[in-house]
């Protein structure tokens, strides 16, 4: 797709894009940022296989972003907390037995982790700590989608196996 299609595209299906976006998330950011990435998806893919419908292709993306983002939003758990809540909470510190688990916990979860072959530690950390969604982490390392869904499902299985193992031993 040459620079001046995609220009004319944009032209035409931005603002429709946006609204369509905006009416999905009700957040103008967000709508922006993902109506951006979606053109930069449809010139990416340009180099690549011919595309008949590029309207439905932009569509589409947005659709698939606002659910990555939606999805990620989840995980991340960023919704806010109102300032009611915050006070509810008890400011006192954990005891000092819980902070002993949660370290010997997470020390046995680092020791599990690495167990596993690099490319599944990275893959791992790459999603489930610095929430990046699959596809981005298929494109971040180069593989397919269903590779990091492997990855990941091996990686959990050896963590919850390890994690069980020792919270039956005496």
């Amino acid at each position: 797709m040459s620079d001046l299609d995609l220009k004319g595209l944009f032209q035409k299906h931005a603002k429709a894009l946006h609204s369509f976006l905006l009416r999905k998330s009700r957040d103008p950011q967000l709508a922006a940022d993902l109506t951006q990435e979606s053109f930069l998806r449809l010139a990416e893919q340009g180099s690549g296989e011919r595309i008949d419908n590029s309207p439905a292709y932009l569509y589409r993306t947005a659709s698939n972003l606002l659910i990555d983002h939606n999805r990620q939003q989840v995980r991340r758990k960023t919704d806010q907390m109102d300032e009611c809540e915050l006070a509810e909470m008890d400011s006192g510190a954990s005891p000092l037995d819980d902070v002993t688990a949660a370290r010997q916990s997470l020390e046995r979860m680092q020791r599990a982790m690495a167990e596993l072959p690099t490319r599944t530690q990275d893959i791992f950390r790459l999603n489930r700590i610095e929430g990046m969604t699959h596809a981005q982490v298929a494109r971040e390392l180069g593989i397919s989608d269903s590779s990091v869904q492997k990855h990941l499902a091996r990686a959990l299985a050896h963590v919850m196996e390890r994690l069980i193992e020792a919270s039956e031993q005496p």
